[in-house]
């Protein structure tokens, strides 16, 4: 027999029925209210001009290409971050708000979700928050940089020619500024110049600029200069002594390649493709396109992008790491064999590096602001290593046994020994790009400019330890 209480409740519960049933069909109202069917537009997390986000200051969440009218509401976890009513979508499809982000934040991807309603999508962005390096170790070091040319991209040193190559392009496409430097070692001043020949018009028909170079790379048994030209899906090949012109192999030759490494002792060429698993081979003497070598991707259902690239000759060994996965590739050159290791604790993986001694393989997150120290023969890491905003290349240097990490976004060259200690953080200017070790003892980085007149850019560095 149901208690007094029970009775109650049920009643109250039946009428309460009742009183919907009853209801105007006006008046009912529901939470699953009309959708877009997917999120519309984009959403984005930014400090004021594209500076790395620190614990501290202020982050501007951004949209654009939404519905106008829409309702935004924006949430870490539980809490809701515009806490005074929803924002509206502009009718430009825009909403902007800004964020404390507080000296408590924690480093790395904060999730942020956006809700929106009317019509009803949500989304989650990435708020990255980086590691604050301090600049340390500059005793340690003897640095000499000097500006060379707008748009520098990256360095290669020539012990035959005991001279740098470095390349620029300026702007998107059809680019017409772009150069081939030659560069004294020593004084890092410019020895001699060349522009690219042009490139072919546009599928609109309109002027095709210059065949831009970006990735270069110095072939020392021939006498040589490889280039990437990134935006024709091309490469091409100059002379070391008097940068003339040898080869400029036709558009689509190589499919958006990025860095080139030349394996002397095997006469051959390497050409990684950013977005593809391929790692394009080439002849160095006949200049003759040979078969690829393919990397496979271990993350299910995604592809392996080739980006950075570095090659031991002695042991045949040559590594890359994946822009589309969080993924490192060894490869044998020997034997054909590769090996593909996934990386927990790393996004946006971009630059590796190689030590033949101990084994090592250097690999850098620009989405994580790391760099992991992993054993190349099992893919185990040893160190994680927050070095600064967007980590994009590193070098390792035999002589110093150091790792030389260039972070973009941080403006800085954090320099790690093999244990992933910080023994360095130098100030390197403006979006340090590229860099590589001489074999010698002496590091050569590039770094971009923020504008024309940022006297802190589009500068060549060398270091070399005290």
């Amino acid at each position: 027999m149901a208690t007094p209480i029970r009775r109650h409740a049920r009643a109250l519960f039946g009428a309460s029925i009742l009183a919907l049933s009853l209801a105007s069909p006006s008046l009912a109202e529901t939470i699953f209210t009309p959708t877009s069917d997917g999120f519309v537009g984009e959403v984005s997390a930014e400090a004021p001009n594209r500076a790395p986000i620190y614990a501290g200051t202020t982050v501007t969440i951004a949209g654009e290409d939404l519905t106008p009218g829409q309702q935004i509401t924006l949430m870490r976890g539980t809490t809701v971050l515009n806490a005074d009513g929803p924002l509206t979508v502009a009718q430009d499809g825009t909403f902007s708000f800004d964020v404390p982000v507080d000296r408590d934040a924690a480093t790395g991807l904060q999730p942020i979700v956006v809700i929106g309603e009317n019509p009803a999508a949500a989304t989650v962005v990435d708020l990255k928050v980086s590691p604050q390096v301090p600049i340390s170790g500059q005793d340690r070091f003897a640095i000499l940089s000097q500006p060379l040319t707008r748009g520098l991209y990256q360095v290669a040193y020539s012990p035959k020619s005991d001279a740098l190559f470095v390349t620029s392009a300026v702007g998107r496409p059809p680019v017409r500024q772009s150069a081939l430097v030659k560069v004294d070692p020593e004084t890092l001043e410019t020895v001699a110049q060349v522009t690219p020949e042009p490139a072919p018009a546009r599928e609109d028909g309109s002027e095709g600029g210059v065949f831009a170079v970006y990735g270069v790379a110095v072939d020392d048994a021939n006498g040589t200069v490889w280039v990437t030209n990134t935006r024709q899906d091309t490469v091409a090949v100059y002379r070391q002594d008097d940068l003339s012109l040898v080869r400029q192999f036709e558009p689509g030759a190589a499919s958006h390649p990025r860095d080139v490494v030349i394996d002397e002792d095997r006469g051959r060429a390497y050409v990684s493709t950013s977005m593809g698993p391929e790692i394009l081979v080439f002849d160095t003497r006949t200049l003759e396109r040979l078969d690829p070598i393919m990397v496979p991707s271990n993350v299910r259902g995604e592809e392996f992008g080739t980006m950075a690239l570095d090659l031991d000759a002695k042991t045949g060994t040559l590594v890359t790491a994946s822009l589309n996965t969080p993924e490192a590739a060894v490869i044998d050159l020997n034997s054909g064999a590769v090996k593909v290791f996934q990386i927990k604790g790393a996004q946006g993986t971009a630059g590796a590096a190689y030590d033949a001694q101990d084994g090592l393989l250097f690999v850098t997150a620009q989405k994580t602001d790391n760099l992991l120290i992993l054993k190349a023969d099992t893919g185990e890491v040893l160190h994680d290593v927050a070095v600064g905003a967007g980590p994009l290349n590193v070098t390792f240097d035999p002589v110093s046994r150091h790792a030389f990490v260039a972070n973009r976004g941080s403006g800085t060259i954090t320099v790690v020994d093999t244990q992933g200690k910080i023994v360095a953080n130098l100030d390197a200017g403006s979006f340090p790009n590229q860099l590589r070790a001489d074999g010698k003892g002496n590091v050569y980085a590039v770094n971009k400019s923020r504008g024309e007149n940022d006297d802190a850019g589009d500068r060549v560095w060398r270091i070399r330890a005290n």
